[in-house]
């Protein structure tokens, strides 16, 4: 039987379903428990979500059953839920996607079972002007985010000499992702170029270790620089959401210094942070990835040179 309660949140009553649903069985995190994290975690993560057009990944049954991608914001959504149209050529329609820009839209979510947050690099309505360029370090076995944390320094390194500045987070998955903050008049047809170029410069570099062409049997040991994120059509996990694994790790901001870490002490552990570390994190350093929404930057497609 479906159990309803109701919370006050941001001057609204809400509706929220099954709290002591157990959404991580191994963890027995329950989707109370999301609800609250999420509620804690917002004064750090609403501002990375703000305008951002929100793809919903919604696990109804848990992290062990089926999942499924919501773009187009249900019909069923809150009066007050902000929304962004965006024509989609690739779909040939229309897309209304939801934007979590307060507590109440972020709870909601959460309570359909939003358990990843997946956002454009854009802000609407400049959804053709990315806002950051994007670097996600995937990993093939038996390759792990130890070898990422080695690709993600060669990477700072090139970009420190082009005087660009950059951010690490882990992906709450198996790899990490680099952050180029823009925040300036730009687009993808200058992003993408930039970072498949990037991509295919490091792999010329180091092709024992980096692979940048998208064939996935090219990646078994190897860290494969995906630069394909930079595109309207694409979304990343946003920085403190959850993700949908045996324990509800979190996409989580990291210092430069702890990535070295990771590589000088060969440990992949030292890069997986739960919900709960994560609220420690923040109450102790902040949002290290605020320069990523505020730092204004530019980068040319035609910058990168051997």
């Amino acid at each position: 039987m479906r159990q309803v309660s109701e919370l006050e949140v941001g001057g609204e009553r809400l509706q929220v379903s099954n709290l002591d649903k157990v959404l991580y069985p191994k963890a027995g995190f329950t989707k109370a428990q999301v609800i609250d994290y999420y509620a804690k975690i917002s004064p750090m993560l609403l501002p990375h979500l703000k305008n951002h057009p929100l793809t919903l990944k919604r696990y109804p049954e848990g992290v062990e059953g089926p999942f499924f991608y919501e773009k187009q914001c249900p019909s069923y959504r809150p009066k007050w839920m902000k929304t962004a149209p965006v024509e989609s050529t690739k779909d040939q329609r229309t897309i209304n996607y939801c934007m979590a820009n307060d507590l109440r839209s972020l709870v909601w979510a959460a309570n359909l079972a939003d358990l990843e947050l997946h956002t454009s690099l854009a802000l609407y309505p400049k959804i053709l002007s990315p806002a950051s360029i994007v670097f996600d370090l995937d990993p093939g076995l038996p390759a792990n985010i130890v070898q990422c944390a080695q690709v993600a320094l060669w990477l700072k390194a090139k970009l420190d000499t082009m005087k660009l500045a950059c951010f690490a987070k882990t992906s709450g998955s198996k790899g990490l992702q680099v952050y180029i903050p823009l925040n300036t008049p730009t687009s993808y047809d200058i992003t993408k170029p930039f970072a498949q170029n990037m991509a295919a410069f490091l792999e010329k570099e180091h092709p024992e270790l980096i692979v940048s062409k998208m064939a996935k049997n090219l990646r078994d040991g190897k860290v494969f620089v995906d630069w394909s994120q930079n595109d309207q059509h694409k979304t990343t996990v946003c920085v403190y959401s959850l993700r949908a694994k045996e324990q509800p790790t979190v996409s989580t901001p990291v210092t430069w210094a702890e990535v070295e870490m990771v590589l000088k002490k060969k440990d992949a552990r030292l890069a997986s942070f739960t919900s709960d570390q994560v609220l420690e994190r923040v109450k102790e350093k902040g949002d290290l990835f605020e320069p990523v929404r505020t730092l204004k930057q530019r980068v040319k497609s035609s910058v990168i040179a051997p």
